[in-house]
């Protein structure tokens, strides 16, 4: 280390530096373009996924089209994930679907030598992400939860519980503090997103909501 120091300081520094660069700059993480659902042994065009995900037992990954999933995020699909068509998942969201937090203690040493499914106090589930839902960076979802679509899951949220569609929610643990619905509708009320909004049923929501506060005016 201290012959590179010493090259570094001297004239070459410059052209160390360069090279240095570009060697990191093919090491840093990028967005992937398409994905190979191998669920449905589909080709999703205009899913994202970064080149630093780590996924967990690939075949039990189930991956919508327009999915977006950011940089070292962790999906663990070892019993299971479904995220649906348009989900974004910012960088160092972890989905779980195991956990060995009690069985460690239960089974003292005997944990390593038991299989998975034979382990009591062991946790497994299924984790599923409705669609056109948002989660937030840094945020962790918890094994067999069921996230429900078009919901915003702020950053550094962990979710325990099962989230109802269009909920906001932040916290550990995560709560639900209010609807997307609410938040859309204040979009709604300087443009019209009609033609380009994700769910007709919450579309049908947002209008109602706007409705019955055009009368309240009234």
């Amino acid at each position: 280390m201290r012959i590179l120091e010493r090259m570094y300081r001297s004239g070459l520094g410059r052209a160390m530096s360069f090279v240095a660069r570009q060697i990191a700059w093919m090491h840093k993480p990028f967005m992937v373009y398409g994905y190979y659902d191998n669920s449905s042994r589909t080709f999703r065009k205009f899913t994202r996924i970064s080149s630093d995900v780590v996924v967990v037992n690939r075949k039990a990954l189930s991956i919508g089209d327009h999915v977006w999933v950011g940089y070292h995020s962790i999906l663990d699909a070892s019993n299971g994930i479904t995220i649906e068509e348009g989900c974004q998942l910012a960088a160092r969201v972890h989905i779980v679907t195991h956990g060995s937090h009690n069985s460690i203690r239960l089974l003292g040493s005997d944990n390593v030598h038991i299989s998975n499914i034979n382990r009591r106090g062991y946790v497994r589930g299924k984790v599923e992400i409705g669609a056109y839902t948002f989660i937030g960076t840094g945020s962790v979802i918890l094994p067999g939860i069921k996230v429900g679509k078009g919901c915003l899951i702020g950053a550094g949220t962990v979710v325990t519980e099962n989230v109802p569609d269009y909920s906001f929610v932040v916290g550990n643990p995560g709560r639900i503090k209010g609807s997307t619905i609410d938040i859309d509708k204040e979009f709604f009320r300087n443009d019209d997103f009609s033609a380009t909004y994700y769910d007709s049923e919450a579309l049908a929501l947002v209008r109602k909501v706007s409705v019955r506060r055009s009368k309240n005016k009234e």
